[in-house]
């Protein structure tokens, strides 16, 4: 076997002693000839979801090292959905292209993917499809369950419902402060049912982590077990010649659809599947989610959807145990990390407690998975999460209340002369790749203030942006094309009637197609729509795709793979 790695270090010319010498820093001289693993570490402390991952990381070293290979850390840009501006999605691809083009430019023969926040395993796997070296993820995993008032607390979930609580009058700001120090209990991401959450599990079902470490909570020793094993793997992948083009198919993406339906999985991954594929060269399609996983059972009761937590989940048997209950509706031709079919690890994965995870007979909705729209208002497609959705409100028909950026949404959602009631429908737009930019999670918008004194707890909202996996609502978003990129979004006027019909797979507004077609958006909405200058925003806005297609950036489809054509100098 030859090694990648032997471009750089293998032989007596001047490059090859530079390469030796400048990383030899006291390793024996043999540790040249062995598997260069790179562990692509995304640890931040302004990411705190992945603070652990440096521990985890010296697990994957010491797996590494006792395989024979020879770890190198190599830390990644890390994207703290919480603390980033304007949006974490705005930098995703920037992520990916970064790790892309530092695994191809260094001496690395494989690779461990340390991610948990919610677009660092999506921009880690959209990076190694592209660079296709032998690549594994392991997931930080979720934090534990904290309280308050002796009642568990859902990270995300219980922020957006609390915050209303405090609006509507019946919190008070006091005690909702005081719940924050319980929010977060342990290191990890969100505890809920969130994209963070999602992906992890989502990318096993790709079959990129070794089965049954998804989902594994951070501070269980458990995890660095599995960090240990997988560094152990990558350097097995090597020999094997393993890569991300050798075991991710089609069938490995419809696997994911049928457990990111079951497990009740955040709409994010929808965006964040299509882009993978799209790095891979497989076709993937917004109807492709509709059509393989909206009549699949939701089976896991958690948090957006339901009522558990991450760690009640990973007590209940955790995803082997979801996907053993829908094992027919699985491809079973498709290859995980360890070369072998992904269900052949579901024959030993029972359901330890069938409250948390359902069985197929009594799931929790029957069939839950993400709906794709079509209409008028969306002539490329929505999606809407019936699961978390109000059942009465997936056939509505209101009027329309525009808002033609988040600060218009902000500025007058608690007016209390806003013309606005509890049928109504909220339209929010200005929020997709090119509008923002970077596509921010605000389609799950606050109701307003004298609807939620009334009682009122949700209504249809229609966005051209995401929510977060960890919110809850009747919410039609990813609204393609956007209203920046010229979709029919910009052209709805307050009063319009729009109708929503997710059994028929419809939203319109309810205006004449000769009336829609002399409209022009107004010029308010299109002065909220960002135009920026300079950098990484400049680049982004000029070439970022559409939601329907993944939103990456129309040069960096496809897989460049991992050669580079000339030497150092």
């Amino acid at each position: 076997m030859t090694l990648r790695s032997a471009q750089w270090y293998a032989g007596d010319a001047r490059n090859a002693y530079i390469h030796r010498a400048w990383m030899r820093r006291g390793v024996p001289g043999d540790a040249f000839d062995r598997p260069q693993i790179a562990i692509a570490n995304t640890a931040s402390d302004l990411t705190p979801c992945n603070a652990h991952l440096t521990e985890v990381a010296a697990s994957v070293r010491n797996g590494v090292l006792e395989a024979g290979g020879t770890p190198l850390e190599l830390p990644v840009v890390s994207l703290g959905e919480t603390q980033v501006r304007p949006t974490a999605m705005l930098w995703r691809n920037m992520a990916a292209m970064a790790t892309e083009e530092m695994l191809r430019a260094n001496p690395v023969d494989g690779v461990v993917l340390l991610g948990g926040c919610d677009k660092t395993i999506p921009s880690l796997l959209m990076a190694a499809a592209s660079v296709d070296l032998p690549a594994v993820v392991v997931p930080g995993g979720p934090m534990l369950t904290g309280t308050f008032r002796g009642v568990p607390l859902g990270c995300g979930t219980d922020v957006w419902r609390l915050s209303e609580e405090v609006r509507a009058g019946t919190l008070s700001e006091e005690a909702f402060t005081r719940s924050e120090s319980s929010m977060i209990r342990s290191r990890g991401h969100c505890n809920t049912m969130g994209t963070a959450s999602t992906m992890a599990l989502v990318a096993e079902a790709l079959g990129t982590v070794v089965p049954g470490v998804a989902g594994t909570p951070a501070p269980d020793s458990r995890l660095l077990e599995a960090a240990h094993g997988t560094g152990r793997l990558a350097v097995e992948m090597i020999t094997a010649d393993r890569r991300p083009s050798t075991f991710l198919t089609r069938a490995s993406f419809t696997n994911a659809i049928v457990a990111l339906a079951a497990i009740g999985g955040s709409t994010n991954a929808v965006v964040h599947l299509l882009a993978i594929a799209g790095r891979l060269g497989i076709e993937l399609t917004l109807d492709d989610f509709d059509r393989i996983g909206s009549s699949v059972p939701v089976l896991v009761d958690l948090q957006p959807a339901g009522r558990f937590l991450m760690e009640d989940f990973h007590r209940a048997g955790g995803l082997l145990a979801v996907l053993r209950e829908v094992r027919d509706l699985l491809d079973p031709t498709a290859l995980t990390v360890t070369g072998k079919p992904l269900v052949d690890s579901l024959d030993d994965a029972p359901i330890w407690d069938p409250e948390v995870i359902r069985t197929r007979a009594e799931p929790l909705v029957a069939a839950g998975g993400i709906a794709v729209l079509r209409g008028n208002l969306a002539p490329t497609g929505a999606v809407v999460k019936p699961a978390a959705a109000s059942p009465h409100l997936l056939r509505h028909r209101g009027r329309a209340v525009v808002f033609d950026s988040i600060e218009d949404f902000h500025a007058r959602i608690d007016d209390p002369d806003l013309d606005v009631d509890a049928d109504s429908v909220l339209v929010l737009r200005g929020c997709g790749p090119r509008g923002y930019p970077g596509m921010p999670e605000v389609s799950n918008m606050p109701l307003p203030k004298k609807l939620l004194e009334q009682g009122v707890r949700d209504m249809v909202r229609v966005c051209d942006g995401r929510m977060s996996g960890t919110a809850y609502g009747t919410v039609v978003l990813h609204v393609t094309p956007e209203a920046a990129a010229g979709g029919p979004l910009a052209l709805v006027r307050t009063g319009d009637v729009v109708s929503l019909d997710v059994a028929a797979r419809r939203i319109d507004v309810e205006v004449p197609d000769d009336e829609l077609a002399r409209r022009a958006p107004d010029p308010a909405t299109v002065a909220a729509f960002a135009d920026p200058r300079r950098g990484w925003e400049r680049l982004y806005v000029d070439h970022v795709l559409q939601a329907d297609t993944g939103a990456d950036l129309d040069f960096l489809l496809g897989s460049s793979g991992s050669a580079v054509s000339r030497e150092s100098h």
